[in-house]
């Protein structure tokens, strides 16, 4: 094994063959192949990951732009990535780094006790797994996340929950918080435009709602003619009220046409309105707008009194009415993790260099 590859967990032999465990692919490699995702490949005596250890980069964030905006508002975040996916999405935003090779995109190396190190000294609460999926270099994301807890920062899993089996237990087993993709709500749709398939997203969101302590929001990026009809809408709103919690959050985000999907025309401010309305008379108590703006989508009310709780503008913070996690107004409690006061990081993002 090279130095640059580390033993993957999540995988048995099939002769002289590997299979993957870690998402609904199962990849099955020879040594010297890559599964789907380009970083976990067959090596002499098992699967390896060739990312642990080595990012595309670190940046410290607004926790806003996860998004969550129920889970310590205002606050930094500490965000990196590798390289790789596991889904073949036509529209990804990211592609740079999540269609890229190892070798092409990871240019920062840090241990994960250096991360964690670096997240208290810069004050940043929480430290995310983003930019690509987490799902895919999921040794380095746990052992980063359990050095991260001994010194009380948060981790934080931004993907596309497309994950199984025991990956799927012990990566949400070590997160604080995630911002789990809902991409569509069809299975036509994760077949023909992600390569995927959505039952195992769903079953990622019931596990981590129902027997994880981890707190979930939900992004469903709305593309014109692909997955906003109100019919749609209504019905992927109405499942995560029944079948997850009408306090889940939910963040509806705007398109932009990259990569693969040039056709699809940027979406609509008032698609994404129309979308929240649907989605709160569907039962949900806290509805998001993303990627556009529009301060009264992006902002907290009380489910009960509809008192303006925490005023968002982009990622900066306005006014604050949450006393103790309640509306100021009429005590009614607003689900999520907060402090007694606003974070004051405001919008800003400062790239930074960790020493391994």
């Amino acid at each position: 094994m090279s130095d640059a590859h580390h033993p993957a967990r999540y995988w048995h032999a099939e002769g002289a063959r590997y299979r993957c465990e870690v998402c609904p692919r199962a990849c099955v490699v020879s040594p010297g192949q890559a599964a789907f995702c380009t970083v976990r490949v067959g090596g002499e005596h098992g699967m390896e990951l060739t990312t642990y250890g080595r990012s595309s980069g670190f940046c410290i964030d607004p926790i806003e732009k996860k998004p969550l905006h129920h889970f310590y508002p205002g606050t930094p975040i500490l965000s990196f990535g590798t390289a790789g996916c596991n889904l073949g999405c036509q529209f990804c935003q990211n592609w740079d780094i999540s269609k890229a090779r190892h070798d092409d995109a990871l240019q920062a190396q840090a241990s994960p006790a250096a991360i964690a190190r670096t997240a208290v000294q810069v004050g940043a609460k929480s430290v995310a797994f983003t930019y690509n999926d987490p799902t895919i270099f999921l040794e380095y994301a746990i052992d980063t996340a359990e050095e991260c807890r001994k010194l009380g920062v948060h981790p934080v899993a931004v993907t596309n929950g497309y994950i199984h089996g025991a990956a799927r237990v012990d990566l949400y087993a070590t997160m604080d918080a995630a911002n789990i993709d809902l991409k569509a709500f069809t299975e036509k749709f994760y077949r023909d435009v992600c390569s995927a398939h959505i039952e195992p997203v769903k079953e990622t969101l019931k596990h981590v709602v129902k027997h994880s302590s981890c707190w979930v929001e939900i992004t469903t990026l709305l593309i014109p003619g692909y997955n906003d009809s109100d019919a749609e809408i209504e019905e992927l709103s109405t499942w995560i009220a029944a079948e997850l919690s009408p306090d889940v959050p939910l963040h509806f985000s705007a398109f932009h046409p990259d990569y693969k999907l040039m056709d699809a025309p940027a979406t609509p401010p008032a698609t994404l309105t129309r979308a929240r309305a649907i989605a709160r008379r569907a039962g949900l108590r806290y509805v998001y707008t993303g990627n556009v703006h529009d301060p009264a989508g992006a902002s907290t009310y009380c489910p009960s009194c509809d008192a303006l709780l925490v005023e968002r503008d982009w990622y900066t913070l306005g006014q604050w009415h949450l006393r103790e996690g309640a509306c100021e107004q009429c005590g009614t409690r607003v689900a999520g993790r907060f402090d007694p006061d606003p974070g004051q990081w405001g919008a800003r993002r400062q790239p930074l260099r960790i020493v391994a």
